[in-house]
This record gives C-alpha cells, sequence and structure tokens, in this order.
C-alpha cells in the first residue's frame, strides 16, 4: 500500500490550484471548477469542489491511499470495525473509491485504479 493523493477541498478550485501551480512552479491551464491535478508524478496533490460548504479547520483534506484490490481492502476494514462512509463504488475517472473517516474525522479514501 503507498499514500496515493493528498485531496485538498475547497469552493474556489480555480484560486487554489493556480495557487498552488504558482508556489509549486508548475504550468498548467486547465480551468476546472470541480477537480484539478496539481502533481501526477508519485503522490498526487488534487484540489477537488465536492459542491459542499467548506470551513477553516483542518477538514478539508483528504487523503487517498492507492490499493490492488479495493474490494478486498473493503471487507479488512469491515472486520477490524471501521465504520465505512461509501463502499467501494466505481468512479466517473475509473478509479474505484471506498470511503472512511479516522478518529479526528479527516477523510480518507482507498482506491484502485485501472
Amino acid at each position: 500500500m503507498k499514500l496515493g493523493e493528498v485531496c485538498i477541498e475547497t469552493n474556489n478550485v480555480v484560486k487554489i490550484s493556480d495557487f498552488y501551480r504558482n508556489i509549486l512552479g508548475i504550468s498548467s491551464d486547465c480551468k476546472d471548477e470541480i477537480h484539478q491535478f496539481i502533481i501526477t508524478e508519485g503522490t498526487t496533490l488534487t484540489v477537488y469542489n465536492n459542491g459542499r460548504a467548506k470551513n477553516n479547520q483542518n477538514q478539508n483534506i483528504s487523503l487517498a491511499f492507492t490499493v490492488d484490490d479495493v474490494d478486498k481492502e473493503y471487507k479488512r476494514l469491515l472486520n477490524l470495525g471501521i465504520d465505512i462512509i461509501d463502499a467501494p463504488k466505481l468512479q466517473p475517472w475509473g478509479a474505484k473509491n471506498m470511503h472512511f473517516c479516522d478518529p479526528d474525522g479527516n477523510h480518507i479514501y482507498f482506491r484502485s485504479l485501472p
């Protein structure tokens, strides 16, 4: 298992993406208002707006871990007593994701990629 993605959730994807690209010296002309990748080598930094209001607390960060088989991990986490928010589901962009939180309420995703 490896850390696959750090996602910053925000109400203003374009502004936050432009900020990170600027400070990291990365150029892109992407202006998607819902989902943008900043770095795609190794660990990915993503900026995303899921349509819900954000606050200035640390609850606006999600971690995504890439796993070989998200369905197998789902069963394993259920056996550990982890409260799963969203069972594995194929996403429009091709990943199969499941969603749960750590004890502090930070959002965590396990995903399998095609």
